[in-house]
């Protein structure tokens, strides 16, 4: 049975479903994802098997490439979200997998780029952890 995962951006505006399974969920900590994402890295799974179907909103699903790269990400054009993109001449999927709604069904792979990670990404198992916002 083919595993399906659903997701969507953060307006609503764009919907999805992936048919099929990821090969890996990798946490990249280059400069590039770092400023995608605008966090500590990105957080992407690939796969090249599983297909993408746009549910509603594909017309509103932007891409652009690094001129000169290969790095590339999708977004919604109304709210920002990253979204999945077909890469690679169609050989590979990759997912944001905060794009997802549906649990994800494996756990990260590897940390990738440690070498470019940001210098106050480190020992952040010793930071406060809260279970909402700050008070």
């Amino acid at each position: 049975m083919t595993r399906t995962t659903r997701g969507s951006c953060l307006c609503g505006a764009v919907r999805f479903e992936i048919s099929g399974e990821f090969d890996a969920f990798f946490l990249c900590h280059c400069s590039r994802c770092r400023k995608d994402s605008g966090s500590a890295h990105a957080a992407n799974l690939f796969s090249s098997s599983a297909t993408i179907a746009w549910l509603a909103g594909k017309e509103t699903a932007k891409s652009w490439r690094l001129p000169g790269t290969r790095h590339e990400r999708s977004f919604c054009s109304e709210c920002g979200s990253a979204l999945p993109s077909v890469q690679m001449d169609g050989a590979m999927l990759v997912v944001p997998a905060g794009s997802l709604d549906d649990p994800v069904a494996i756990r990260p792979t590897a940390h990738i780029s440690c070498a470019s990670r940001a210098d106050w990404d480190v020992e952040l198992e010793h930071v406060a952890k809260l279970d909402g916002l700050p008070g």
